[in-house]
């Protein structure tokens, strides 16, 4: 199993929410982050100078099995790529075991409903 952690721009969730449903990706959690990139220039906006060293973006964090994590990554490039700097970082971790509190099961089983294996 796989923990994969994208923080994307905050503007590109709704798309990456989608690819990751296409995908068959259907659990994940996502959270508000504000963190700091390389970039430390001060952006105008209506006349009102703003520093943008500290970045709002939104951290996706699935755990999926091994066979489903690399088109979970490609999912979510293709809708978070804008190819501009700032578009994020993916970061893939190694889980070493799941358990469904409801039932005990354990290990990847617990990821999803095996009778709604295809």
């Amino acid at each position: 199993m796989k923990k994969i952690e994208a923080i994307i721009r905050k503007t590109k969730f709704e798309d990456v929410k989608e690819a990751l449903l296409e995908a068959d990706i259907e659990w994940f959690s996502y959270y508000d982050v504000r963190g700091v990139g390389k970039s430390r220039q001060g952006r105008i906006y209506r006349g009102v100078v703003y520093d943008t060293s500290s970045i709002e973006r939104t951290l996706v964090s699935i755990v999926v099995r091994d066979k489903n994590a690399e088109k979970t990554v490609t999912a979510i490039i293709k809708a978070a790529q804008t190819g501009e700097i700032g578009d994020g970082r993916i970061f893939i971790i190694p889980v070493e075991d799941s358990i469904r509190i409801r039932t005990g099961e354990r290990g990847d089983i617990a990821l999803y409903n095996a009778e709604n294996e295809k």
